[in-house]
């Protein structure tokens, strides 16, 4: 391996499991197109993965052999180094609180960034870009009542907010409540009317 190659590696190892790794992140390393060529020769080496254009991971290694990172830690690194908003998808929250029993066949989470996709070995992660009302509450449980009710859709929100809302505690219920302003007016006004307590 050229020295370049074995720096990156080097590099790299400093770096918790799912932090990208950007060619322009390397820079201080050598040129930009050496960077480049180094990148893709670890690549083909099974060192790195190519997670999009640009954008590397470095492989988990254990005992039982190399494996890609978990797709949990790569979004909470995306989300951490881009300061993006990054939610689990309608579709994963609606399975989580009991509205439907399909468990998502694809990995989607919602992002106030730009749509893309990042390449995990054989899977693909799906951010999609989503309004800010979607992302409401982030990584709280009101948050993801509001993700699954716009999953479900205007015509059978009411009916799984009152199934949901029996599941929440009464500071959830009011969280939900504190964030109809910014919903859509199909699913602010049903939010507006529940009770808490």
């Amino acid at each position: 391996m050229t020295t370049l190659s074995t720096r990156i590696l080097e590099f790299t190892k400093e770096l918790p499991e799912g932090a990208p790794i950007a060619a322009r992140a390397l820079l201080h390393l050598g040129k930009r197109a050496a960077v480049d060529q180094a990148l893709s020769r670890l690549t083909e080496r099974g060192k790195l993965l190519r997670a999009r254009r640009g954008v590397y991971l470095r492989p988990v290694e254990s005992r039982f052999g190399v494996r890609a990172p978990s797709v949990e830690k790569v979004v909470e690194e995306t989300r951490v180094r881009s300061g993006e908003t990054i939610v689990s998808s309608g579709a994963a929250a609606a399975n989580r609180l009991g509205l439907t029993t399909q468990v998502p066949v694809r990995q989607v989470y919602l992002t106030s960034g730009p749509s893309r996709e990042l390449h995990l070995g054989k899977q693909i992660v799906e951010l999609k870009h989503a309004p800010g009302w979607q992302l409401t509450l982030a990584n709280r449980r009101a948050g993801e009542v509001v993700r699954a009710l716009a999953w479900v859709g205007p015509k059978t929100a009411r009916q799984a907010l009152r199934s949901v809302s029996q599941k929440l505690t009464p500071t959830e219920v009011s969280e939900l409540k504190s964030a109809a302003s910014s919903l859509p007016t199909w699913l602010a006004r049903p939010v507006s009317e529940l009770r808490v307590g």
